[in-house]
Parts: structure tokens; C-alpha cells; sequence
């Protein structure tokens, strides 16, 4: 992947704000650590960091092509999975291609069909195309929301960047908060609301969505959404529908000219890539696969069974690389290494994330690097499929509001009362609930029950999934590797979306239909085994030293926690016996040790990054 930036501005001459561009591009330098390019004429400049993955010599950006008189332009981040069949119908249009990359082919797509090209385009991308004589940029964004992309506008100046850093590159663009931000980043977070950029005036283009920009203003419209409608197919015809869209996801997806490899739990989801992915590179004699798992030192000592996480994954990862006969590589944390990446993480996130379920992934995906430059990865299947809890447990269904936000409450009491108050914080996360509701595409007729389990996969979509996506994408682009994810692939999420939640659920089980699918491409004891999310520390010092850390700073004047707090139950809190204590605040693994390195990477970010806040 890559990353991208730019500036469109009918007031100055960019071609004399080379600097500044060239600072914008820099923040994105391990995105694309093989080469960099920029583009400069009177009223755009296009900024492009490379991460070679397809066509490595001929590839590169912005990548600038000719018809007639036009000039088109185009810095892309992503990777297209139907490029042949892409290239036939541009070639039958009369387009003689000068290389073998997926970004001459966009940018083709939207020299011959315009907006319209969106339809055709099966893959993870971002991008901005400038149309010289029109003076006019396109900019698009993957169905799914896989690839980021954010802009700002400022006095008649247009920005964008794949990463929030690249925009507050520029000299117009402020890190300030207001009232509103602060409710994303201390009731919302580490989530965020669809087309938030958290920083004043900063915005995100949503999942789906195209928009151009030119002297007349800007215009967005989505080209995709998810539609509702009754799902005809019977089960068996289903079942094998499943299998067959996950089979060809995989293997457009291992297209590739540099080493890669899949990250292995030894759950469902990723030893289902890994396992076909192996039998499809022995079929094309590029086997055996590169296989890699993420485990903590001591967890073996440290490890309990909650509700969340029933067992233990490295038995199954060792299951399972046996069973493919990969070259696995396990890969270990320490907790002085995870604790001393929190800020690492935060610093790849641009905002408090996930802490250290971020700062474990980024250090997983520094050793990856080591072996190969891309990877699949198993992420989403839960949302595709109805793995979670909040699915399958009637309190959480019924809860009316986010189901894995339940515990908002336990949270907003450590606020400062005038936090609390400025942000809103009950009503703030109702009011995102109910918009999200409200988008929900209702089929006519549609049983109660099963009506609320549409909206239940709508949230978890568009609103729990991209928090992950942006994890991912984060994680693993700040140390320039690809993270690839074949459920993300829109043909399985749209036929999946209308499958009925009684098939999704098949022996009552999460994931069900998907395991029957999945028979005989896995061993049955893995094809069964209870659901394990991302494998975290259980070690009882990382409490102790975020704990610690946190008491550091309420102590020091300067810490802007003192003014977001309220720091006598903070201090309360932290000095009570929280060693059995369970309030899992946001998801599966967010609990009390996460609750304290949020906090912690909270006051590192607003000291770090010189946010304002101003409401």
C-alpha cells in the first residue's frame, strides 16, 4: 500500500509551495518506504510515498497519463483484485496500457467512464485523480472503508491526506478540538464516527463515497450502500455460495510480486485464509507459506478463560501450522517492549486508540516485515458473519445503544464534571446511536426479531468494524507492510447481508454458516473451536504499570488529564484492589489496564501532538 497526500488551491500558486507538499509527504514515509514523487502545477499538488507490491519498476506516482490535450493525474493507495478483466474491457476501449500496475488502470477507468468507473472496481483503495483541463479532483474511496482518506478545507484551500499527520503538515491546519471532538476522543473513542476527523474542520470521506473538487465548490454522493433484499437462495445453494466467494477472495488476493505470507490465531477465520491460501500456492509451486502468530511472554503462566476469550490460541496456531506444513514464526512480546510502544501506536493512529492491542499489532507487524512485505489477514469475519457475543446474548441485542459501548457509563464517571457536561457524553453517544439506526436499509415485511438483527450487522459495519480497519491499516502501514483482508470483499458482504440470521447462525453457533462452509478445507476440531479474539498480555504488570503511569501524571501540574478528570476517582480507583476487577468499556478486550493506557496515551497525544481545545 501507500500513502497519499494533496493540495488544490484557486488562490496561490503551488508551484511555489514545493516545501510544504514535500513536509506533507514526509509524514508518510513509512507507508511507502520505496519511493516518493511529487506533482506540482499552478492550482494542484499531488504528494505519493510507495509501498511496491505489484509491478515494482513500473508503478510509480503520481503516475501522469495523456489524452489528446488532457492531462490526468492520479496518487492511489490500494490494490485492485479484478485487474485482468479491468485491463480487457480498457484494452477493447482502444487504452494501450504502459505498465502492469492496478494504478494505470484506475486511472483509466476514470479517463474512459468518469465517476462511473466505481462500479467496476473490485478491491481496498483511496485515491485523488486531477484533471488539468477541467481543473477538477476526484477523489474515491473502497466500499468497505479499508483504506483511509481525510481532508480539510481552508480558506478556499482543499487538503487530504491518507493519515491525519499529513494535514496537520499543513501550515493551515490546526490540531484543535471542540466540544465535539472532545466527545469522539474521550466518550466515543478509540471508535469514531464515520466521516469525523476528531480535529476541527477535519473530515473523513466515508466508505463507498466518491467527490470532486473544482472552482464551483465540492459535491459527494456514495455509489454504494448495502441493499436490502429477501435472500432467495436456499441453504445448501447458500452454503456453497459461501464457499465459492470465499475461495476466489483468497485467491485474487495472494496476487503479488514480493514475499507474503497470513497471520495465524489458529481460529476460524485465519486459519480458513491460511489453509486455502497454502493449498492455492502449492497449486501455483510457490508454497510452502509464510505463516505468522503473536504471542506474550508469560501468557502461558498468566492466561485465564473470561467470556470473552474461553482458551488459550497457541495450541490451535501450532494445530494448525502443522497441519499446513507452513515455515511458521511466532512471534513474542515482552511487557517493557508493550508498554514503551504505547506511544509508537498512538503516534501511528494519530488519535488514543486501542493501546496496547494497538502497540502488540504494530510490534507483530515489525517482525512480519522482517519475512515478508504482505499478508492476509482474517479481520471482519465477525462483522460479515455474526461472531461476536453482542450477536448471540439477548441483553446485547436489546441494548439500545452500542453493544460493545454497554459500560459508556462506567467510563463518563471518571470525566471531570464540566467535561461531562461540554461534551454531552450520554447524549452524545444516543444521538450517533440513532443516526446510525436511521440508516439502516429496512426490508418491507421484515419479522421484528430478524429486523433487529439487520440493524445489529449494520452497526457492526459501518460503526464497530472500521475501528479495526483503522487499526490494522495504522499498525501495519507504520512499519510498511500490507495487510490484506479477503472478508472485506464486497460481493461476500453484499451477499452475506441478506442472508437470514437463523442461516448465520446455523446449530447455534457464531459463525455458523461459515464453518459449514468452511468443511473440509479445515480439520474439524479447529472448524469447531469457540471463538478467541486477538490474543492480548495477561500479565498482571502491565496493570500495574499503566496504573502507575497514570498516578505519575495527576501528580505533575502540567498534565492535561488534571482538566479532563475528575482525578479524586481516578486516584480512588487506582488505588483500590483491581485485580479481579472486569469492566470490559469498549469491546472484547478493552478492560481496566486498557482504561489506564488510555488515559495515559490521552495526555501524550494532547502534549505531543499541541492539541487545543477550544469549545
Amino acid at each position: 500500500m501507500c500513502g497519499i497526500t494533496g493540495w488544490i488551491d484557486w488562490k496561490r500558486d503551488l508551484r511555489k509551495q514545493g516545501a510544504i507538499l514535500e513536509t506533507m509527504n514526509q509524514t508518510h514515509c513509512r507507508r511507502g518506504p520505496d519511493a516518493e514523487g511529487n506533482w506540482l502545477s499552478q492550482h494542484a499538488a499531488l504528494g505519493h510515498r510507495r509501498l511496491a507490491v505489484i509491478d515494482l519498476d513500473g508503478g510509480a506516482q503520481p503516475m501522469v497519463r495523456r489524452s489528446g490535450e488532457r492531462t490526468y493525474v492520479i496518487v492511489y493507495n490500494g490494490e485492485l483484485y479484478n485487474m485482468d478483466k479491468l485491463r480487457r474491457e480498457l484494452e477493447q476501449c482502444g487504452h494501450c496500457m504502459e505498465s502492469r500496475s492496478d494504478t494505470e488502470l484506475v486511472l483509466r477507468a476514470y479517463m474512459q467512464w468518469g465517476p462511473a468507473c466505481m462500479s467496476r472496481l473490485r478491491g481496498i483503495f483511496a485515491y485523488a485523480i486531477w484533471d488539468e483541463a477541467e481543473k477538477r479532483l476526484f477523489l474515491a474511496r473502497d466500499r468497505i472503508g479499508v483504506k483511509p482518506l481525510f481532508y480539510a478545507v481552508r480558506d478556499g484551500a482543499f487538503l487530504f491526506g491518507s493519515e491525519l499527520k499529513s494535514l496537520l503538515a499543513h501550515p493551515d491546519v490546526e490540531p484543535v478540538i471542540d466540544a465535539e471532538g472532545l466527545a469522539e476522543v474521550l466518550v466515543m473513542s478509540p471508535a469514531r464516527t464515520p466521516g469525523h476527523g476528531v480535529f476541527r474542520g477535519v473530515e473523513e470521506l466515508r466508505p463507498g463515497w466518491w467527490m470532486i473538487v473544482d472552482q464551483d465548490g465540492i459535491r459527494k454522493q456514495p455509489y454504494w450502500t448495502l441493499e436490502s433484499r429477501e435472500h432467495t437462495d436456499d441453504l445448501p445453494t447458500t452454503i456453497e455460495r459461501v464457499r465459492s466467494l470465499f475461495q476466489d477472495t483468497v485467491r485474487r488476493q495472494l496476487v503479488s510480486d514480493v514475499p507474503i505470507g497470513t497471520m495465524l490465531s489458529g481460529g476460524l477465520d485465519s486459519s480458513a485464509i491460511s489453509a486455502w491460501a497454502s493449498r492455492v500456492m502449492e497449486e501455483e509451486g510457490r508454497g510452502p507459506l509464510d505463516t505468522f502468530s503473536v504471542d506474550y511472554v508469560g501468557n502461558d503462566r498468566h492466561f485465564t478463560p473470561n467470556e470473552f476469550q474461553p482458551n488459550a490460541d497457541a495450541p490451535w496456531v501450532r494445530r494448525m501450522s502443522e497441519y499446513l506444513g507452513s515455515r511458521h514464526h511466532v512471534i513474542e512480546v515482552d511487557l517493557p517492549e508493550l508498554v514503551s510502544s504505547l506511544a509508537d501506536a498512538l503516534r501511528a493512529r494519530d488519535l488514543p486508540g486501542m493501546t496496547d492491542v494497538d502497540a502488540s499489532l504494530l510490534l507483530f507487524c515489525k517482525e512480519i516485515k522482517q519475512t515478508a512485505t504482505m499478508v492476509l489477514s482474517g479481520e471482519c469475519a465477525d462483522e460479515v458473519f455474526g461472531g461476536y457475543p453482542w450477536f448471540h446474548r439477548r441483553e446485547m441485542v436489546e441494548a439500545d445503544t452500542f453493544p460493545w459501548a454497554r459500560m459508556t457509563d462506567q467510563r463518563v464517571r471518571f470525566l471531570s464534571p464540566d467535561v461531562a457536561r461540554i461534551t454531552r457524553s450520554d447524549e452524545y453517544v444516543q444521538e450517533r446511536y440513532r443516526e446510525a439506526i436511521a440508516e439502516v436499509p429496512a426490508l418491507e415485511g421484515e419479522e421484528a426479531s430478524n429486523a433487529r438483527m439487520r440493524e445489529m450487522f449494520y452497526l457492526n459495519l459501518t460503526r464497530w468494524m472500521p475501528t479495526l480497519l483503522d487499526r490494522k491499516d495504522r499498525m501495519s502501514m507504520a512499519v510498511g507492510l500490507e495487510v490484506r483482508v479477503p472478508f472485506c470483499d464486497h460481493p461476500l458482504v453484499e451477499y452475506m447481508w441478506n442472508v437470514p440470521w437463523e442461516w448465520k447462525a446455523l446449530e447455534g453457533r457464531e459463525k455458523g454458516l461459515l464453518r459449514r462452509a468452511l468443511t473440509g478445507i479445515l480439520p474439524d476440531d479447529v472448524l469447531w473451536r469457540k471463538k478467541s479474539p486477538y490474543p492480548k498480555t495477561h500479565d498482571p504488570g502491565y496493570l500495574t504499570a499503566v496504573r502507575d503511569q497514570v498516578l505519575q501524571l495527576l501528580d505533575d501540574p502540567q498534565s492535561p488529564l488534571r482538566d479532563l478528570l475528575d482525578i479524586e476517582a481516578v486516584r480512588s480507583f487506582a488505588r483500590s484492589d483491581l485485580s479481579n476487577v472486569h469492566l470490559p468499556w469498549f469491546g472484547q478486550l478493552m478492560n481496566v489496564p486498557q482504561l489506564f493506557a488510555h488515559w495515559w496515551q490521552l495526555d501524550r497525544w494532547i502534549r505531543e501532538y499541541g492539541v487545543s481545545i477550544r469549545v
